[in-house]
């Protein structure tokens, strides 16, 4: 008898996606706050950058040992327990005075959550639940994150505006706690755990317990990934990534668009569009993960990002002109577009243990988004203008191409799907 049916790794695909958009509130923020903290309290912009560092640090830094965590304790609990410390650093920003709450409260509390369910928690789920589609999935939860966070910018602009930044902050925290239900609720650990194969796979495979702590994991895997050349192309070509969005763009750009005159709304509804388009982006650089070198993908995503980059310093104004608009499209179908395939090569090139190194090369994805958020907020300090960190930003995504086509294909081949047989039934899962 053949039945047909949903496959279970589709819920959990969802559930997945709506904790990422969730944790996005958060991540929106330091765009939209920068000069209201700086207008309320007097703190240098690039005090408030070096918070926004902290964050993007830990968030890095955080995703491979919660990706080992995910193997030793479950993606459920580490998920919950990530929103909560999200919502607790969003709600005590509320109250603070001193320069050092905001880093201890915007930077480590919400770093460690948002870094909890950083990409490496992606490439989690995909590895545990898909393997046919496992692009195409990793580019739908991948753009849940960025774009929910750009989508999240309006919203959080029109608060500050409105109703100042702790409305903000507070709804940001509120935003986090709802998902903490569902996340309980309907997020599965393993396909195996309900007697089926992951989706697209052969046979039903038990989760392997992880030897020794999580801490021990993150620590060997990275030991044994560092001995090889393939890591460190994709940790330097994933560092100039961060430094090109979260840390540059993501921070600064409704800062710069200020500078010219556009209204903090209005920059902020731009970013969002960036974030509109991101998921089209996203979703198709999955798909195309499925059926493309994925070095030539990097390797064409980081060129035009550094081509766009280039021209961006001549199109700020005012007003809202048509060429910002083209650059708008553009730079927003390449945000995040370098996600599934450098997690399809980390997969490729270091098996089982790609979830837990992609961990490690997103913790680069963080270092440089870090550096470039403090260093730019530096550079509008001491020169007046963010030109210079546009062009220099425009030069490492051209550089950060040729790292890409370094990178020489594994041998071996690829696990073929086949179709699925449990005890007596044959199982035919849509889509």
């Amino acid at each position: 008898m053949t039945r047909h049916r949903l496959h279970p790794a589709w819920l959990v695909a969802a559930v997945a996606f709506v904790a990422l958009v969730g944790a996005a509130g958060f991540r929106a923020t330091p765009s939209v706050l920068l000069h209201p903290l700086h207008a309320e309290f007097g703190w240098p912009l690039a005090t408030i950058s070096a918070a926004v560092s902290v964050n993007l640090m830990l968030y890095g830094l955080t995703a491979p040992f919660a990706a080992a965590l995910m193997d030793r304790f479950g993606i459920r609990r580490v998920v919950a327990g990530a929103l909560l410390l999200v919502a607790l650093g969003s709600g005590l920003t509320v109250g603070m005075t001193t320069s050092w709450q905001l880093i201890l409260c915007w930077g480590v509390l919400v770093g460690l959550g948002t870094g909890s369910m950083a990409l490496a928690f992606v490439a989690t789920v995909t590895g545990r639940w898909f393997v046919h589609r496992r692009g195409l999935v990793t580019g739908v939860l991948t753009a849940g994150g960025a774009a929910g966070q750009l989508i999240f910018l309006p919203l959080l602009a029109v608060l500050v505006r409105d109703h100042g930044w702790r409305m903000a902050a507070l709804v940001v925290a509120v935003a986090a706690l709802a998902v903490v239900p569902l996340v309980v609720w309907l997020l599965r650990e393993h396909p195996a755990d309900l007697g089926l194969p992951a989706y697209g796979a052969a046979e039903v495979v038990p989760p392997t317990p992880p030897a020794g702590g999580a801490a021990a994991r993150a620590v060997g895997t990275l030991a044994a990934a560092a001995r090889t050349r393939p890591f460190w192309l994709l940790a330097a070509g994933f560092a100039i990534c961060g430094a090109t969005t979260n840390g540059l763009v993501g921070t600064h750009f409704v800062p710069a668009a200020h500078d010219h005159g556009m209204p903090e709304t209005t920059a902020a509804g731009l970013l969002a569009l960036v974030g509109v388009f991101d998921i089209v982006g996203t979703v198709a650089s999955g798909w195309l993960t499925d059926r493309v070198d994925s070095r030539l993908l990097l390797g064409a995503y980081y060129a035009l990002r550094g081509a766009s980059l280039l021209v961006l310093p001549g199109l700020f104004a005012g007003t809202t002109e048509p060429s910002m608009l083209v650059f708008v499209v553009f730079y927003g179908l390449d945000w995040v577009a370098t996600v599934p395939p450098t997690v399809a090569l980390c997969r490729e090139h270091f098996g089982v243990s790609g979830a837990v190194v992609f961990g490690w090369v997103f913790a680069a994805h963080q270092v440089g988004a870090a550096v470039a958020a403090t260093g730019a907020g530096l550079v509008r300090d001491q020169l007046g203008d963010y030109a210079v960190a546009w062009y220099a930003a425009g030069t490492l995504s051209i550089g950060a191409a040729g790292l890409s086509l370094l990178l020489r294909r594994p041998s071996g081949e690829a696990p073929v799907a086949r179709p699925v047989t449990v005890g007596r039934r044959a199982w035919s899962y849509r889509d």
